[in-house]
């Protein structure tokens, strides 16, 4: 299971934000789009962990079939419910990404477990994302920055409390931060596509 536990980090950008407070997922859109590089013309990776065969740790799959689904400009997508990428995979699909751009900025997408008060909640923070942490697991990091969902509590048999987190949580958070990250990803086109008639002028 590709999970991390839910901690305060450093590079942690503010509050976290809780799926069900619709006034606030305009700050995840700002927050994303705060830490893509402005004009940089290095391709957009999304890599979104995780596996179908565990509820909870369904939630990086979901986003990426849902950004699947968008065809976003000069994004590139992996991790899907129909090509999930996990631990067994998770090195060589990194070594692909590298093999098949040219310094991609790396997104990274995962789902973690926390707190009971903290279930619910979506986090943006800068860096790589750690898969495995959660259930003691050491893979490679994954991302230039990162955006966790909060899907279940830490603690105990953590194998057992994903197999029984429930879906309709897991699909509202990837609802939410696939959406959050799409507005973010097309609002940097636009920018870039603005700066160059700017330029033109």
């Amino acid at each position: 299971m590709n999970l991390k536990v839910d901690r305060t980090q450093e590079q942690r950008l503010g509050t976290p934000i809780h799926y069900q407070d619709h006034s606030r997922h305009h700050s995840l859109v700002q927050a994303i789009r705060r830490l893509l590089p402005e004009m940089n013309t290095a391709p957009i990776v999304v890599v979104c962990i995780g596996t179908d065969r565990s509820t909870g740790d369904a939630l990086g799959p979901l986003v990426g079939s849902y950004l699947e689904g968008r065809h976003l400009p000069d994004t590139y997508i992996y991790g899907t419910l129909e090509k999930p990428v996990h631990a067994v995979n998770l090195n060589e699909t990194i070594a692909l990404i590298h093999a098949s751009y040219k310094d991609p900025f790396i997104i990274g997408i995962d789902a973690c477990l926390g707190k009971q008060q903290n279930i619910g909640n979506i986090t943006v923070s800068e860096g790589p994302v750690f898969p495995g942490a959660g259930v003691k697991k050491q893979l490679v990091p994954v991302g230039d920055i990162n955006i966790t969902g909060v899907v279940n509590i830490s603690g105990f048999m953590e194998y057992s409390v994903l197999q029984n987190t429930r879906l309709n949580l897991v699909m509202n958070l990837s609802r939410v931060i696939g959406q959050s990250l799409s507005l973010a990803l097309v609002s940097r086109k636009r920018s870039r596509f603005l700066s160059k008639l700017l330029l033109m002028d």
